[in-house]
């Protein structure tokens, strides 16, 4: 699978990771890219979340891979969340779903609400990284 598709887009981090190639393994290409997060800029750093799209996200605009893993049900109050978050910290909420129920992936933004902004750029960021792990080979 092409390297965009797994990171949502030709991100900073996507571009770097296929410069970077060819890798040995995909889990060389996977293990390259949690290196490779701390060589980002902030502003790549954001970009690379912000390309990802949010958990709720109308379905007709979700990629395949993405509609695969959140499903199509649509929650408003997931909306109301994520603009809350984004207002907070200035990118996008990401969370590895893996199955996990929307309730609980509301229930998981609202804590990571009172983080701190660095500490939720790395985990979102990580986030990214797992979930493209996650789909090779789908």
């Amino acid at each position: 699978m092409a390297v965009e598709a797994l990171f949502e887009g030709s991100t900073p981090l996507a571009r770097r990771l296929a410069a970077d190639g060819p890798y040995d393994s995909e889990e060389a290409m996977i293990a390259h890219a949690h290196d490779l997060l701390a060589e980002l800029s902030e502003e790549e750093k954001v970009e690379t979340l912000n390309a990802h799209p949010r958990i709720g996200e109308d379905p007709d605009r979700l990629s395949r891979l993405s509609l695969a893993e959140q499903g199509a049900d649509h929650v408003p109050e997931l909306d109301r969340l994520n603009d809350e978050y984004e207002d907070r910290f200035g990118f996008r909420f990401v969370v590895f779903v893996n199955g996990r129920h929307k309730s609980e992936v509301m229930e998981i933004l609202r804590q990571r609400m009172s983080g701190d902004r660095n500490e939720e750029l790395e985990t979102g960021l990580r986030a990214v990284v797992d979930i493209a792990g996650s789909r090779i080979g789908k």
